[in-house]
C-alpha cells in the first residue's frame, strides 16, 4: 500500500479539507489533490464524493480512515517508544548474576534503579559462574554481574566494582572459632560448599593444589549460598566464602571466623559485558548506578 497516499488521505480528513491539509503538510494544494486521486486509483476505491465545494467520505472512506487513524496513532507510539528508549526511560535489561551479587547486592541496587526508571523492565537470572558467562555470550543476557576471583573470559569485558575478602567460617563453638590455624589443618575439616561450576569452590580446590594439599572434602553440597551458611550455623563443617555474605553473622556471633596463616584472599565483584558491544541506554544507566552504589559501600 502507498503509505504516502494514505497519509495524505488521513490529513485531508483530519484537517477538514485539501487546502488546510496542504498548509499543514507544506505541500501545494494541487499536489495533494493529485496524490489522493492517484491513491484512489491504486486502491480502485472511491474515498471522497463532492458536495459542492466540500469533500465527503464515502462509506469505504469512512471505514478506511478508522484503520488509518489506528495506524498513525501506533506510529506515534513507536516514535515515543524510540525516544524513551534512547533516553533510557524504557526497555528491558536481562541480567545473569552469580549467587553472591544476586543475593546480597542486586536486590537493593535494582530497587533503587526501578524507583527512578519505573518503565524499564529488569529480569535477573541467578546461576553459577560457568553458566553466567555462557548466558552472556549466548545473548541470553545483556549484563553479567560476577562475584569471585579475578578470572578472565574470552569475549568478555570486565568493569570491576570492588574487592572484598574471602573468609573461612565455622560455628562459634567450633575449636577453630576465632583461632589462627595452618591451611593444612583447615583443609582437614569437612566443607559445605556450592555445586561444581561455583568459582568459590574452584578457588578452594585451587588453594589446595597450590599448597600441595589433598583436595578439600566437600561433605555437603547445596545450590545456594544461604543454604551453605545455614548448615554451618547449625553446627556442622566449615565454609569458604565472601566476607560480604557472612560479615553480619560473624559480628553478631552466629558464625566465627578462622584465620588461616599466610592466606589473604580477595574476591572480585564486577560487571561483565560482551567485548566491544555498546550497552542499551537503560543498561548503561543501571551500570552507572551499580558503580555509584559500589563506591558508596567502599567509602562507608
Amino acid at each position: 500500500m502507498n503509505l504516502h497516499g494514505l497519509r495524505l488521505f488521513h490529513a485531508i480528513v483530519r484537517y477538514g479539507g485539501v487546502t488546510r491539509a496542504a498548509e499543514e503538510l507544506n505541500i501545494s494544494q494541487p499536489a495533494v489533490s493529485s496524490q489522493v486521486k492517484k491513491f484512489e486509483r491504486e486502491l480502485n476505491i472511491q474515498l471522497f464524493v463532492s458536495e459542492g465545494r466540500r469533500l465527503v467520505l464515502t462509506d469505504a472512506g469512512a471505514q478506511l480512515i478508522s484503520y488509518a487513524e489506528r495506524l498513525f496513532m501506533l506510529e506515534q507510539e513507536v516514535e515515543h517508544f524510540v525516544e524513551d528508549f534512547r533516553a533510557g526511560k524504557k526497555g528491558m535489561i536481562r541480567i545473569t548474576a552469580t549467587y553472591l551479587p544476586a543475593n546480597f547486592l542486586l536486590p537493593a541496587w535494582i530497587a533503587r534503579f526501578k524507583q527512578m526508571h519505573e518503565e524499564v523492565e529488569v529480569v535477573v537470572n541467578t546461576t553459577n559462574t560457568r553458566m553466567a558467562f555462557d548466558q552472556l555470550l549466548r545473548y541470553e543476557a545483556e549484563i553479567a554481574v560476577y562475584g569471585g576471583s579475578g578470572i578472565t573470559h574470552n569475549g568478555v569485558d570486565w568493569d570491576e566494582l570492588f574487592e572484598d575478602e574471602m573468609w573461612f567460617v565455622v560455628h562459634p563453638k567450633h575449636p577453630f572459632a576465632g583461632q589462627e590455624v595452618e591451611l593444612r589443618d583447615m583443609m582437614a575439616e569437612p566443607f559445605i560448599m556450592r555445586e561444581e561450576g561455583s568459582v568459590t569452590r574452584d578457588r578452594l580446590v585451587s588453594l589446595c593444589t597450590t599448597n600441595n594439599l589433598p583436595a578439600p572434602r566437600i561433605a555437603l553440597q547445596f545450590n545456594g549460598l544461604n543454604e551453605t551458611i545455614s548448615a554451618v550455623k547449625a553446627g556442622y563443617g566449615a565454609n569458604f566464602i565472601s566476607s560480604l555474605v557472612v560479615k553480619q553473622d560473624v559480628r553478631e556471633g552466629r558464625l566465627a571466623r578462622v584465620f588461616v596463616q599466610h592466606e589473604q584472599l580477595k574476591n572480585t565483584l564486577a560487571v561483565c559485558t560482551r567485548a566491544g558491544e555498546v550497552l542499551s541506554p537503560a543498561a548503561r544507566k543501571l551500570v552507572e548506578l551499580m558503580k555509584q552504589e559500589a563506591s558508596n559501600m567502599q567509602s562507608s
